[in-house]
Formats: structure tokens, C-alpha cells, sequence
């Protein structure tokens, strides 16, 4: 593999070209954000049913508080998909110069000051 070549290409590439791969690259560290939350839940839901091994007469209140917990934790797995999902649409958008031409039938908005 001749390095020159690489180094002359990479001067030629357009910046929306750079922008959509470094948006795929983002979508793949975030979706590594849904293990945490996987992990956390197990380690929450273990430390519940220990705590209600303990005191049984307390297991009410930690089963309550452990699925609170898994549900916000859940919630944050989510937040990482989504954002995932967001980064790959925009990474594989066509090209402006490829999209669909405008129908010209939008409603034009306008601000009242």
C-alpha cells in the first residue's frame, strides 16, 4: 500500500463526505452505550434479591426501588439507541445534489415579531 497515495486522497475529500463517516463512527461507539445500562440492571437486580435474601420483611420496598432504578437505567440503554439509530440515518442520507426535488406545495411559516 503506497502511504503517498493515501495522504494526496485524503486533501480531495469532500467535508460532508468526512462529517457522514465520522457520524457512522459515532453511531457505532454509541450503540456500545447499551451494554451499560444492561450491566447495571444486572448488577442492580442482583443486589435486590441479595437485600431481599437478607431481610425478607423489607422486600417490598426494594423491589420498588429496584425497578425504578432498571426503568431509569433502561431509559438511558434507550437514549443510546435512538442516538445510535440518528447518527446511521444521517451517515447513510443521500447527497443533496441526489434528494428528491422540492414539490413546492410546503406551508410557509412565518414569525410574528
Amino acid at each position: 500500500m503506497d502511504h503517498t497515495l493515501i495522504a494526496q486522497g485524503a486533501g480531495t475529500m469532500d467535508p460532508v463526505t468526512i462529517i457522514k463517516a465520522a457520524s457512522l463512527v459515532g453511531s457505532g461507539i454509541a450503540a456500545v452505550g447499551v451494554i451499560g445500562p444492561g450491566v447495571g440492571i444486572g448488577i442492580a437486580g442482583s443486589r435486590a434479591l441479595e437485600g431481599m435474601a437478607r431481610q425478607p420483611e423489607m422486600a417490598t420496598k426494594l423491589l420498588v426501588n429496584a425497578i425504578i432504578i432498571a426503568a431509569l437505567m433502561e431509559a438511558l440503554g434507550l437514549l443510546a439507541f435512538v442516538i445510535a439509530i440518528q447518527l446511521y440515518n444521517f451517515g447513510t442520507a443521500a447527497p443533496a445534489e441526489h434528494a428528491a426535488p422540492a414539490t413546492g406545495n410546503a406551508p410557509i411559516v412565518r414569525y410574528i415579531a
